[in-house]
């Protein structure tokens, strides 16, 4: 009996990932996917069933790892937490920036597949949909902050989502624009001072009279 060939699955992703980065999945071809990573086509298809599926797992780890973060934050019951940190949970500090843009450059590749090459993929709204991940997320904390008058602003969904689609913008151009790490840290002081979501919501700080 043949002993399987375990690094043909390394080889195949680490190709796909090159070969999608260079020319975005809809025009990449999986004779040359093959073809870099030394393999048979015969191979590929008893691991994937097609190009789509061989995009989903070169970006699953990351999709994943997104998602273990959103599920996090979930998590969180709103009503055992101050007013004071439902209000601070609006701000957009240099330090937070850097720890998601820091996220991001390790996964530099992956994002930029998911944000530049993935047309023709089921992810390819992922900008949107992901935008809207986390304007759910923003419109909760907005909720428990009406509740509690810490804002009287009305606001709907979708006007959140739109904005938290800018903000998300703000977080891709860097790697669109192939900046380096010292550029993004600069990058997410400009962030901060470019977002201020207290004034958007007209929220009032916790112990001071509207």
């Amino acid at each position: 009996m043949s002993v399987p060939d375990k690094s043909i699955d390394p080889r195949l992703l680490c190709a796909a990932k090159n070969v999608f980065l260079k020319k975005g999945f809809e025009m990449a071809s999986l004779a040359e996917i093959c073809q870099e990573a030394g393999v048979t086509t015969g191979a590929l298809y008893k691991r994937y069933s097609g190009k789509e599926e061989l995009f989903a797992e070169v970006v699953s780890g990351t999709i994943r790892e997104l998602e273990e973060k959103v599920s996090a934050i979930k998590e969180i019951d709103l009503s055992q937490l101050t007013d004071q940190e439902i209000y601070d949970g609006f701000f957009m500090e240099t330090e937070d920036n850097i720890k998601w843009l820091r996220f991001l450059y390790e996964r530099k590749k992956e994002v930029i597949l998911l944000i530049k090459c993935a047309s023709g993929t089921r992810y390819s709204n992922f900008q949107y949909d992901w935008s809207g991940v986390t304007a759910n997320l923003i419109y909760r904390y907005y909720l428990e902050a009406r509740k509690r008058e810490l804002t009287t602003k009305e606001i709907s969904p979708t006007e959140i989502h739109i904005l938290s689609a800018a903000v998300w913008t703000l977080y891709y151009e860097p790697f669109i624009q192939d900046y380096c790490w010292e550029q993004i840290e600069h990058h997410a002081e400009t962030i901060h001072n470019f977002i201020d979501w207290h004034s958007v919501l007209a929220l009032r700080k916790p112990g001071h009279d509207s």
